[in-house]
């Protein structure tokens, strides 16, 4: 059996799941999330355990039950807690903020990047080289951090640009001078 599948999941007060054939709706305090699940899975929820099983160890079926053992516990979690990415803007004049719903960016190029959130992420800026997403979706989140981080990522020169911030950046040396004569 999976080891990650046949582990099951523990409901959270003030979590309501509904499962409707392949179907799964996660509703807290942090919003909904409904998510749809293989057909060859099936989902069970026993008062506030959930369980994941599969019908046989076909390789297909093994690989999707850690899957949608894992989808589902997250979309549990990020109802109830919910999801962040931290990231850090580094480079002299290099800044973040907030305007209305887009989150604006001065990383070195001769215009602004203006990108405005997506339903159901919250961009914060609580300074101008700090930059928090957070939502319930832990998808959405970590690919919306993604693409601010694809728009000045760091170089390992200096270390501009834009990195997580539990990121360690590996620096290079610069150009070795000409030595002797």
């Amino acid at each position: 059996m999976s080891r990650i599948g046949r582990h099951p999941i523990a409901v959270p007060a003030g979590v309501e799941v509904k499962i409707d054939g392949n179907t799964v709706t996660a509703k807290g305090p942090k919003g909904t999330l409904t998510g749809t699940v293989h057909k060859n899975m099936k989902v069970e929820l026993d008062g506030a355990v959930i369980t994941v099983t599969r019908p046989d160890d076909s390789n297909l079926n093994k690989s999707l039950h850690g899957l949608t053992r894992t989808l589902i516990a997250n979309m549990v979690e990020g109802v109830d807690k919910g999801y962040s990415k931290e990231l850090e803007v580094n480079g002299v004049g290099y800044r973040a903020a907030k305007q209305g719903k887009d989150l604006v960016l001065n990383i070195g190029y001769s215009h602004q990047v203006i990108m405005s959130e997506i339903d159901g992420i919250t961009v914060d800026v609580p300074s101008p080289n700090k930059i928090i997403i957070s939502g319930p979706d832990k998808q959405k989140v970590g690919q919306f951090a993604a693409e601010v981080r694809e728009k000045r990522p760091p170089e390992p020169y200096k270390g501009k640009g834009i990195k997580y911030a539990n990121e360690h950046i590996r620096r290079k040396e610069g150009k070795a001078g000409k030595g002797g004569k």
